[in-house]
């Protein structure tokens, strides 16, 4: 039996509260519901939304990590799109800055596709996958007492982390952002004390 098959976290709440509770965290949404579920949690400039880099988050995650070192910055994305960029995962171990913390919604399907099963309902085990590419802080996550576990991991970081979150694959409300790329961009780059290009 898969490990998603049983999850119980509600992804809208599991982002909302950890938002919440990292509120000076910069955060970096992959394609799709990750995303959305960020939007939904409540906009604000230090979010980094991609809409069409798919399997990219984690490697802008990872720039982000080494240009901003006195910054914590979260990766949030879904299993489908870690999968796609799972190469990433290596090059990060090889990197591994502290202030780096992924954090993978696992529902087991390709939610954008048409909820095509995933590898991870199939038997891929991306904490395994990630321990291998030297990320030793790497944890499965079925219930939200380990919030703050994550919490403390991105507010005082001290190891790349990534945390596979099994959440229910149940298909939410799409709650989306601004379209404008140069305007999330630049917004982006304001919070970081960069001038607008």
């Amino acid at each position: 039996m898969s490990k998603t098959t049983n999850a119980s976290i509600n992804r809208r709440e599991f982002v909302a509260e950890l938002v919440k509770a990292c509120p000076d965290a910069l955060f970096v949404a992959g394609l799709g519901s990750s995303t959305y579920d960020l939007f939904a949690a409540g906009d604000r400039p230090q979010n980094f939304y991609l809409w069409g880099a798919m399997g990219g988050a984690a490697g802008i995650g990872l720039g982000l990590a080494l240009a901003q070192p006195k910054r914590s910055v979260v990766v949030l994305t879904g299993d489908g799109e870690q999968l796609m960029g799972l190469g990433t995962l290596a090059t990060i171990g090889a990197q591994l800055p502290n202030n780096l913390t992924i954090v993978v919604l696992d529902n087991g399907h390709f939610g954008e596709t048409g909820m095509q099963h995933s590898h991870t309902s199939l038997g891929t085990d991306l904490v395994a996958v990630a321990k291998a590419c030297s990320i030793a802080n790497s944890h499965l996550v079925s219930d939200l007492n380990k919030l703050t576990e994550i919490s403390s991991c991105i507010n005082t970081p001290k190891q790349t982390s990534l945390f596979q979150v099994l959440v229910k694959a149940d298909e939410v409300p799409r709650a989306l952002p601004i379209r404008d790329g140069v305007h999330i961009k630049n917004r982006f780059r304001a919070v970081l004390g960069l001038e607008p290009i």
